[in-house]
């Protein structure tokens, strides 16, 4: 009799379809990046990223409290400072907002939870890109290099358990392992951002940071059509020490997470970002989309994909919703 083979015997009842499920999301694979600013009194709305806020100081202290009672397996923290230059000394400022933010959590928190910092200077330059210009005003990679050292260790002093270097320097997360290494700092791990994509998503996370950039960053993120590029980027920031990688973003780049998952004797991590929130936002907001359900499948489809974890702005929230 036809059909001899009825798949749907597995997708019965709720029970069943618990049973035979393939691929799982946990509230340990959600990373929330957090928002710091400096000079505020009360948090500030993101109008691009509805629920999310730059948060001040205390602000952020509650908020990353909550979210790990909540049970997120991880905070990634950006601080956006009151005043930039070029060089983004503020980075490397150990009162700086970001170093500063970064030894609250760690007080409030201790091991907890697993604390990481944006190890990059794109929110603390006066012309918006992740390194230091030379005099034609093109990113110097080198010159750069140094400043990530620094700061790397200036974030690793001030309580980060992983430094999430992104901005896509050659040999980063080498200088950052040795500058570790010879201060001692050899528990502090990195979180390398291997395949950083030139993104049209990251639009809203400008406003999140008060981006100055102007023009783009094509001449360091990597072209979204190369996905061989990527796996070299990956394996070279693993050779360099790299005790995890990242894909970034994550829903136009699931194949690159797969192949990624495919390579990588280390943890995979995917950044569910600024654009890809929005978008789920807006139309939620309009009714098109069924929030809750389209949420958890986003972040389904990237594990499904291979990522270990999620960077996701949805983290403190979605934790509540899983089994």
């Amino acid at each position: 009799m036809f059909p001899e083979h009825r798949p749907r015997r597995l997708r019965t009842t709720p029970a069943m379809r618990r049973l035979a499920g393939e691929t799982t999301l946990r509230p340990r694979q959600l990373i929330l990046p957090m928002f710091v600013a400096e000079g505020i009194d009360t948090p500030r709305p993101i109008s691009s990223m509805p629920g999310v806020v730059q948060h001040t100081r205390d602000t952020l202290r509650k908020a990353a409290v909550d979210a790990v009672n909540a049970g997120v397996g991880g905070l990634m923290l950006f601080g956006i400072p009151k005043t930039r230059d070029a060089e983004g000394s503020g980075a490397i400022d150990p009162d700086g907002i970001l170093n500063v933010a970064l030894r609250d959590l760690r007080a409030e928190l201790g091991d907890a939870t697993v604390l990481m910092a944006d190890t990059c200077l794109d929110e603390f330059t006066d012309h918006g890109h992740c390194g230091v210009l030379d005099a034609d005003g093109a990113v110097d990679n080198d010159a750069t290099l140094r400043v990530y050292a620094e700061m790397g260790l200036a974030q690793a002093e001030a309580g980060a358990h992983l430094l999430g270097p992104s901005g896509m320097m050659d040999g980063q997360v080498g200088v950052i392992r040795a500058a570790l290494d010879r201060a001692g700092r050899t528990d502090t791990g990195i979180l390398a951002y291997s395949a950083k994509f030139a993104s049209a998503f990251y639009g809203p996370f400008r406003e999140a940071v008060d981006s100055q950039l102007k023009g783009d960053r094509k001449t360091y993120q990597q072209d979204p059509g190369n996905v061989r590029e990527a796996l070299r980027e990956i394996e070279l920031d693993i050779a360099e020490g790299a005790d995890m990688i990242m894909v970034k973003p994550a829903l136009s780049y699931l194949d690159v997470i797969r192949a990624a998952a495919e390579a990588s004797p280390v943890p995979v991590a995917a950044y569910n970002i600024s654009g890809e929130y929005a978008m789920v936002e807006a139309a939620a907001a309009n009714g098109w989309l069924d929030r809750e359900r389209t949420i958890l499948e986003v972040l389904t489809s990237i594990r499904r994909a291979g990522a270990d974890m999620i960077l996701t702005y949805w983290a403190a929230e979605a934790v509540a919703w899983l089994d």
